[in-house]
């Protein structure tokens, strides 16, 4: 039986990886990436598989090739790596999406885009649901990514609308797990390698602030029951998990699960950074009968075990 061809821009990345984990053995994977922030560790099993095909090269250039289905991941995603370069985030969710689209387009392929949650901004509604249009700064330092991502989604629908094209859209909140990158500047990783290392865990603000983590696992799952889904729904959908935690819980439960000796320490809060972040996640529970499965306490431990092995 001929194997579904399926490309999968930032392949090396934290999600792209752990989807290649859970495609490899039943599709022909196909993985695109620069390494300017996946990690070459991440997809070095797989680099002798039969199913697997690496393309080394970004996805501001044209891509050639026909697929089945492409997964379109490319993006710096941490808040220092895509501040990092601010130029080239921006111009690679736009020019980014126009290359992926263009080929899905030319080749009748079906193209799933990963959005974010960051596209809410600092959210004046909460839970957000995906009929919220965000409150967004398009002049600070996070706008590169934040705004990006929103005009992305914006090519996506044209390209629906105009062309008929069968796309798949999710914004993703945050998510943690192995394949992650211990200087990413998230705040899982951030605390869990300094936990680790006895250093003092720094908190941006107050730690009052809110978030909702999602464990790789679960999210993978959501990416999958949608990519699967006959149904012509372009979303965009939700996927996170919907219980809330403060920084300073998050702080609190990971030095306590690593036995650290760290302090936890206070710094000036970051421009821009969401006072409170929390997924609706109505529709993915209607739509794709999903929900997220995995505890915060089984996911951290299965994390901390992972970059045990790293730092």
């Amino acid at each position: 039986m001929k194997k579904t061809k399926i490309l999968i821009t930032g392949g090396a990345g934290f999600i792209g990886s752990n989807l290649i984990k859970k495609l490899i053995e039943t599709n022909y994977i196909v993985c695109l990436d620069n390494f300017s922030t996946g990690q070459r560790k991440n997809i070095y099993n797989f680099k002798k598989h039969k199913n697997f095909e690496i393309i080394n090269q970004s996805v501001l250039k044209k891509i050639s090739g026909k697929y089945d289905f492409i997964y379109n991941l490319a993006c710096p995603a941490s808040p220092y790596h895509y501040q990092k370069d601010p130029i080239n985030t921006f111009k690679t969710s736009i020019i980014g999406s126009c290359n992926v689209l263009e080929n899905a387009y030319k080749n009748n392929s079906i193209i799933f885009h990963a959005s974010t949650s960051e596209i809410y901004g600092d959210p004046l509604k909460h839970p957000q649901d995906e009929n919220y249009f965000g409150n967004v700064s398009t002049i600070g330092p996070r706008a590169c990514y934040d705004e990006g991502k929103r005009a992305a989604e914006t090519l996506f629908f044209d390209y629906k609308r105009m062309h008929s094209l069968n796309i798949k859209l999710v914004r993703i909140f945050n998510t943690y797990g192995p394949n992650m990158s211990p200087n990413d500047g998230r705040v899982i990783s951030n605390f869990i390698v300094q936990s680790l290392k006895n250093k003092p865990i720094t908190i941006y603000g107050s730690g009052r602030q809110t978030r909702s983590f999602c464990y790789i696992d679960d999210l993978i799952n959501g990416i999958i029951t949608y990519a699967k889904l006959k149904k012509n729904i372009g979303g965009p959908i939700n996927l996170g998990n919907d219980k809330e935690y403060s920084i300073k819980e998050i702080a609190i439960i990971i030095k306590n699960l690593t036995g650290s000796k760290s302090k936890i320490v206070h710094k000036e809060k970051q421009v821009d950074d969401p006072y409170k972040r929390r997924p609706n996640l109505k529709l993915s529970k209607s739509i794709l009968k999903w929900s997220p499965k995995i505890d915060l306490n089984q996911g951290l431990m299965n994390t901390i075990k992972y970059f045990k092995t790293i730092v």
